[in-house]
Parts: structure tokens; sequence; C-alpha cells
């Protein structure tokens, strides 16, 4: 985590500026935290503001970042629909929400990639040994019956 410190000066030459400069710095950060304190000097009054912050992630294309049941081919869809009658069907045995077993992005990568073993099915996005364990028999089984 990083800290900034701004002065906003209260004089009507300084201020405006000083608040355009903070404002400027946090659209371009994600601020955590934040701390006021107004000070008085001889000098000069000014509010001091501590900024907590962490740099902003860029934003990834939504497109490419989560895969879509939009884009996929006749043949994957006819796959896709078989896996999520499969999850949802075991989600309903086991009295679970079916997300618990696969999100739809799994089930999207499945189809895709259509793997044929238990070792290509470990590859696939979201699926890892114990996913794997858990249902692999089942998914490779169907994926070879379409």
């Amino acid at each position: 985590m990083n800290i900034k410190v701004f002065n906003i000066r209260l004089a009507k030459e300084f201020c405006q500026d000083d608040q355009a400069k903070m404002n400027t710095f946090l659209d371009s950060v994600e601020v955590k935290l934040t701390s006021t304190n107004f000070v008085t000097t001889n000098a000069a009054d000014y509010w001091s503001a501590v900024v907590f912050y962490s740099p902003k992630e860029k934003e990834k294309d939504k497109s490419l970042s989560k895969p879509s049941q939009e884009k996929l081919s006749p043949q994957e869809t006819k796959i896709f629909n078989a896996l999520r009658i499969w999850r949802n069907d075991l989600a309903q045995k086991l009295d679970w929400s079916s997300f618990r077993i696969c999100h739809n992005a799994h089930l999207i990568a499945l189809a895709q990639s259509n793997p044929k073993t238990l070792e290509d099915l470990e590859q696939v996005s979201g699926f890892g040994k114990a996913r794997t364990e858990k249902y692999g028999d089942d998914i490779i089984a169907i994926l070879n019956a379409l």
C-alpha cells in the first residue's frame, strides 16, 4: 500500500489548483483509506489529507477475459448444454448450488477444448487435480458420448 499527502491551501489563489491536483490523483488510483486534518499555522491555514492507495489495475477487455456462450460453435454449444444438464442434475442430487461443482465459464472451457483424457482435463481452465478426481470420469464419459 502506498501513501500520498496533500495540502489543500485555503487561499483563493491556491485552493482550486490544489483540489484539482488531488482529484486527478484520486481518479488514477484505488483509494484504500483517507485521513484529513485541519492545520492552523501562523503563516497559513490548510487541510492536510493523507491518502492510502494502491495503483489502479488496468481494466481488461471483458470479452477476452471471460468465456462467452455466444462464441461457441454449434457442436460446442451441444457439449456445453450436455455438461450443464449433468452439472445441474448432480447439484440437485447433492442439494448444492450448481456453481459449487463448476461455473458456466468452466463448462464453456470444457466445450471449447473437448479433452479426451483425465490428463487433458486437468489442463482446462478451472480444473485441477481435485476437481478432475471428483468429476473427471463423468465429464470424460459425457464428452466421449457426444
